[in-house]
C-alpha cells in the first residue's frame, strides 16, 4: 500500500512539473512550452519534442494553432452584451535564413471558426481575397508583419499592427519598445532573437494597447501602441483563439515559446526559464571559434610579423655606425656602438658626468669587461679630414702614462663621434676649485701635487713621446682625478701631433676663452708654447681660485694675469692665494704664481719649456727672477692692440669654447 501511494505521488509530481500550467475552466492558461499541450494544429504547424510550437518550417507553407476549447467573450450569454476585459502574452520568434528578408508574418487572433483552410498566404493565413474586410468576418488579429504590402497599406516590414476584419491595420507602430525615460528602442522582427508582446483589451473603456520588449526584460510603462474600439459588436460566442503564419518564397520559421491568457484580469507571467531553445535554419553555420580565432590570429600573426621588423629597423638604426674602408686599420681600437649604448644605459640623464662646449661625456660600464669608461659624444658635419682626425685620435690612443687620462679609442656614427676614456672616479679639477658646497675645497698640498702631476704629463707630450703632442685645450675642466686624487690630463678630443723637429701647421684656432696664446689668436698655429702658456693660466688659477676672466664691479672683465701682476709690482703676492687655504707653504705658492706669470707671458721667447718647467717644480733649477720690465704692459692692452679683431671677442665668456674640432671640417 505504501509503495503504492509513493508511486502516485511521484506521478502527480511528475505531472505538475512537465505539463502546462492552466486554470480552472478555460477563463485562465499558461503554457511556459508547448509539450504535452493539447493545441488544434493545421498546415504545417507542429509542436517539438522539446516544447517549441513552429507555426511554419522553412518551405513554402503556412499553419494554425488553436487552442482546444473556444472562449466566452461577453458578459452574458447573448452576443450583444459588452465584451469582457481579456489579456494575452507571448514570447516568440521568426528566423529567418537571411537575417534582413522575410516573407509575410505572424498573428494571434480571435475568429468563430477554426475553418481557415480556405485562407491565403499573402492575408497571413486569416483571410483571403472573398472575405478580405467583410464585416462578417468577425476577426480580431495582433499582426507582428514582417512584409510591406502596399495593398493593405503596410508603414513599413517592420512593424505591429491591430487588425479588425481586415488585414487593414487600425493602428500600427515600427517594432521596439519605449524606456522609461521616453526614449525608444527599435527592435527587428526577424532577427531570430525572442521577443515578448503583451495584447490588453478593457472592456469598459474599449481600449487596446500592445506592448513589446525583448525576451528576459520588464514590461515597458509605456506601451507600444494604444487604440480605442468596441469589439462587443465584432466578436462572437464561442470564439477560438489562436495563431497563424504564413512563408513565402524565402525559408522562414514562425515559433511561439510561450503563451498566456487570461479574462478580465492580466495575462499569469510566462516562466522564461522553463521555455524551449529555438531551432536553427540554414546551412550549419562554420564553427565559431574559427571566425572568431581566425581573424583574430591572422591579425596577430601580421601585427607580430610588423612587430618584429619595425623593432629589428629600430634596432638597426638605433646602433647603426658610420664605417669606411680605411678604419679597418684601426680596428681594435673603435668600439661598437651598441657596447656604448648599453655600457651608458641609453645614455641616460643619470649618467651624465659633465657638459662642455665640446660635447657631453656620460659614465658607463663595458658590458663584457666590466670596466668603467667615461665617454665623450662630440657632433659633427664634415667627413673632410676625418681619416686623418681619427689617424691621431688611434695614434694618441697608444699614450700611456701615470699622469694622462688614456683614450681608449671611438665610435662614429653619422654627425657624431663618440671617444672612449678611462673613468676618473674623483671627477675633474673644476669641481673642487669652485665647488661651493657641493665637494670640500682642496688643500695646498694637493694642488700643489695636480700641478705636478699635470706637469709630468704635459712634459711627457711634448718631449718623450714618439710624436710631439700639442693638447690645446689645457683647464682645470679637462683635469680629472684619480681615485688617490692624482691629477691626470685628459680630453685629447683636440689635441694634435707632429714629428719631432717639424713644425706645427694647425690653422685654426681651438680651445676656450681665457686660455688662448695671444700668438695664437694672431697666428692660428699652435705649438708647444701655446700649451704651455694655457698651463700657466691653470697654475694661477689652481692657486688663487679664480677664474682666468674676472668680472668687476664696473661689469668690464680683467684678466686674472693682470690682476696677478698688478699684487706682484706691489709686492703682495700672497695675499692673492686662495682665501679658503688656511694652512700652505707660502714659497711654494709665490713658485707657483711666478711660473704661472712666466708661463703665461705673452711673448713666447719669455715662456719656459715643459722640460724646464719641471725642473722648476722639482726644486732642481731656481726659478728666474723676474723683473718689472718682464711685464711692463698688461695682457688687456696687449689683446686689444696687438691681433685680436676684438676684446669682447676673447672674453664675451668665462666657460665658452672657441671652436669644436674645427680640423675636422677643413685645413689643419
Amino acid at each position: 500500500m505504501k509503495l503504492m501511494s509513493s508511486f502516485l505521488l511521484c506521478a502527480i509530481a511528475f505531472l505538475v512539473l512537465n505539463f502546462p500550467a492552466t486554470t480552472d475552466g478555460a477563463e485562465q492558461f499558461v503554457y511556459n512550452g508547448f509539450a504535452g499541450v493539447n493545441l488544434t494544429l493545421d498546415g504545417n504547424a507542429m509542436v517539438t519534442p522539446d516544447g517549441l510550437l513552429e507555426l511554419t518550417n522553412d518551405t513554402v507553407n503556412l499553419g494554425h494553432a488553436f487552442h482546444p476549447t473556444p472562449l466566452t467573450f461577453h458578459n452574458g450569454s447573448s452576443n450583444g452584451t459588452a465584451v469582457q476585459s481579456f489579456s494575452l502574452s507571448l514570447v516568440f520568434a521568426i528566423i529567418s535564413v537571411h537575417n534582413d528578408i522575410s516573407a509575410d508574418g505572424m498573428a494571434f487572433f480571435i475568429a468563430p471558426t477554426k475553418n481557415l483552410s480556405n485562407t491565403w498566404a499573402q492575408y497571413m493565413g486569416l483571410l483571403n481575397s472573398g472575405n478580405e474586410g467583410n464585416a462578417t468576418n468577425h476577426m480580431f488579429a495582433l499582426e507582428l508583419d514582417t512584409t510591406q504590402n502596399e495593398e493593405f497599406q503596410d508603414m513599413d516590414n517592420n512593424h505591429v499592427g491591430v487588425d479588425v476584419n481586415s488585414l487593414k491595420s487600425l493602428q500600427a507602430h515600427h517594432t521596439g519598445y519605449y524606456n522609461d525615460d521616453g526614449s525608444f528602442n527599435n527592435l527587428t522582427l526577424i532577427s531570430g532573437k525572442a521577443m515578448q508582446v503583451w495584447a490588453d483589451y478593457d472592456g469598459g473603456s474599449t481600449q487596446i494597447t500592445v506592448t513589446l520588449a525583448p525576451i528576459g526584460a520588464t514590461k515597458p510603462v509605456r506601451p507600444l501602441l494604444s487604440t480605442s474600439y468596441n469589439l462587443s459588436g465584432i466578436l462572437k460566442d464561442p470564439s477560438y483563439i489562436g495563431f497563424a503564419a504564413t512563408t513565402g518564397a524565402i525559408s522562414t520559421k514562425h515559433c511561439v515559446l510561450g503563451w498566456s491568457f487570461a479574462m478580465n484580469g492580466p495575462a499569469p507571467a510566462i516562466d522564461l526559464s522553463k521555455l524551449p531553445k529555438l531551432p536553427r535554419l540554414g546551412p550549419k553555420p562554420r564553427s565559431k571559434v574559427l571566425e572568431i580565432t581566425l581573424p583574430i590570429a591572422t591579425a596577430i600573426f601580421v601585427l607580430a610579423v610588423g612587430t618584429v621588423i619595425l623593432l629589428f629597423v629600430l634596432r638597426k638604426l638605433r646602433y647603426k655606425e658610420l664605417r669606411e674602408d680605411w678604419e679597418v686599420d684601426f680596428g681594435p681600437h673603435r668600439f661598437s656602438f651598441k657596447d656604448l649604448f648599453h655600457a651608458t644605459k641609453g645614455f641616460k640623464q643619470r649618467n651624465l658626468l659633465g657638459e662642455g662646449g665640446f660635447g657631453k661625456v656620460y659614465k658607463g660600464v663595458l658590458p663584457k669587461s666590466k670596466m668603467e669608461v667615461a665617454v665623450k659624444r662630440v657632433s659633427h658635419e664634415s667627413r673632410q679630414g676625418m681619416k686623418e682626425f681619427i689617424a691621431e685620435v688611434v695614434s694618441i690612443g697608444r699614450l700611456r702614462h701615470r699622469n694622462l687620462v688614456p683614450l681608449l679609442g671611438y665610435c662614429r656614427r653619422k654627425g657624431e663621434l663618440l671617444l672612449v676614456y678611462d673613468y676618473m672616479s674623483n671627477g675633474n679639477l673644476e669641481q673642487y676649485l669652485y665647488c661651493g658646497d657641493n665637494k670640500p675645497s682642496l688643500n695646498w698640498e694637493q694642488r700643489f701635487h695636480i700641478i705636478k702631476g699635470v706637469a709630468f704629463g704635459l712634459f711627457y707630450l711634448h718631449d718623450k713621446w714618439e710624436k710631439v703632442v700639442i693638447h690645446r685645450d689645457i683647464k682645470p675642466s679637462n683635469i680629472l682625478l684619480d681615485g688617490e686624487m692624482n691629477g691626470r690630463l685628459g680630453d685629447f678630443g683636440l689635441s694634435r701631433l707632429y714629428d719631432h723637429g717639424s713644425d706645427p701647421h694647425t690653422t685654426h684656432i681651438v680651445g676656450t676663452m681665457g686660455y688662448l696664446a695671444p700668438d695664437l689668436v694672431r697666428t692660428g698655429k699652435a705649438s708647444t708654447l701655446t700649451d704651455v702658456f694655457a698651463f700657466g693660466i691653470f697654475l694661477l688659477e689652481v692657486a688663487c681660485g679664480q677664474r682666468p676672466i674676472k668680472q668687476n664691479p664696473q661689469g668690464g672683465h680683467r684678466t686674472l694675469v693682470d690682476w696677478v701682476v698688478e699684487r706682484w709690482h706691489n709686492g703682495s703676492l700672497t695675499e692673492i692665494v686662495d682665501t679658503r687655504l688656511q694652512d700652505y707653504d707660502s714659497d711654494e705658492a709665490c713658485l707657483v704664481l711666478q711660473l704661472g706669470l712666466l708661463c703665461a707671458h705673452p711673448f713666447t721667447s719669455a715662456r719656459p719649456s715643459m722640460w724646464q718647467v719641471m725642473q722648476y717644480v722639482e726644486g732642481d733649477t731656481p726659478l728666474p727672477e723676474l723683473t718689472a720690465a718682464h711685464f711692463s704692459f698688461t695682457m688687456q692692452a696687449l689683446t686689444q692692440n696687438k691681433g685680436f679683431e676684438s676684446p669682447g671677442m676673447m672674453y664675451p665668456q668665462l666657460t665658452t669654447s672657441f671652436a669644436t674640432f674645427s680640423g675636422i671640417s677643413g685645413g689643419r
